[in-house]
């Protein structure tokens, strides 16, 4: 009996220490999350520009290809690879960055010089002759450019997570920390995305069935904002895209050792904000913000010849 006694004492032990455990890792992931707050928002705002102008039976199911997609990356690709680094080659997070915040520059870039530059997709897609086939093709295009994308805001939130977590307690409690940051992470994005992007139904569900005056007139109000809501979130997406790219590319050549781009934005933020942190930050994400479109629309010409001369190689193959 006093055998028995002592081995539930030893499990109540055990349990108490994986509670404390449990606790310290929601603990730092809650704590790193918030550091890490400006890119998820900034995930939250590019991400349904890609469900733009589809039919709605196929937005939920874009935006869970997105997810899903998402998610892998998060836990199976950038999670061991944040470990890897950190512990053994932390002098190639910064060069990454950078790669990956060019990346967000061109994007963005490009997508204000088509809203410059009108150019003819459009228009072919709303040709009913082609509608099924350009549409099909149009959506594998903005899933596979939306996952791009959503890899580059990943890799930033896990590796802004993973400078906000102790690395005193061990690799292990680092992936722990990290696995509960990108599910959590995830689910808030796109279950706000999910919600977002069918609203539009909700409201016109509220003026076909709703039961009180009330209802309907905000059902109305819903169907009539969305169109609106939905063109300005893909501009503060777009933009969003440009400050965080911008961003990604300044602090990561501050982390290499080069520090007039980060100083001489922060002097300006500084000299025109006055001690107002509000304005500092607006200030900072402006300069970003053109700085990003700079380095994109430099980028765009070098990316298309290159594209170009994949695109030739694969017509020659075929």
């Amino acid at each position: 009996m006093s055998g028995l006694l002592a081995l539930l004492d030893d499990v109540a032990a055990i349990a108490k220490v994986a509670s404390a455990s449990i606790d310290d890792i929601v603990g730092q992931a809650a704590k790193a999350g918030a550091k890490a707050a400006g890119a998820v928002i900034d995930d939250a705002a590019v991400t349904p520009k890609y469900v733009h102008g589809f039919a709605a039976a196929r937005e939920l199911p874009i935006v869970w290809k997105i997810a899903r997609a998402s998610a892998f990356n998060k836990l199976v690709i950038l999670l061991p690879v944040a470990l890897l680094l950190s512990n053994f080659a932390p002098w190639a997070i910064a060069p990454l960055l950078i790669l990956g915040g060019l990346y967000l520059c061109f994007e963005g870039a490009e997508k204000v010089y088509h809203w410059l530059v009108p150019h003819d997709t459009l228009a072919k897609i709303k040709d009913p002759e082609h509608t099924p086939l350009d549409m099909a093709h149009l959506e594998e295009q903005r899933v596979k450019g939306a996952i791009k994308t959503d890899f580059i805001l990943s890799a930033e939130i896990m590796t802004i997570a993973l400078a906000a977590t102790d690395s005193s307690s061990g690799w292990m409690f680092q992936g722990a920390v990290l696995a509960v940051i990108a599910v959590a992470i995830t689910a808030a994005v796109y279950g706000a995305v999910a919600l977002i992007v069918k609203a539009d139904d909700v409201g016109l569900h509220l003026v076909e069935n709703g039961h009180t005056s009330f209802g309907r007139k905000m059902g109305a109000a819903i169907v009539r904002g969305m169109p609106r809501f939905m063109t300005g979130l893909t501009i503060v997406g777009t933009a969003a895209m440009l400050w965080v790219g911008g961003n990604i590319v300044v602090h990561a050549l501050h982390e290499m050792g080069w520090h007039l781009p980060y100083d001489l934005i922060h002097g300006v933020a500084v000299t025109v904000g006055q001690g107002n942190g509000f304005i500092e930050w607006t200030v900072t994400a402006l300069i970003d913000g053109v700085l990003g479109v700079c380095l994109g629309l430099l980028l765009m010409p070098v990316i298309g010849v290159v594209s170009g001369m994949f695109g030739k190689k694969d017509a020659e193959a075929h």
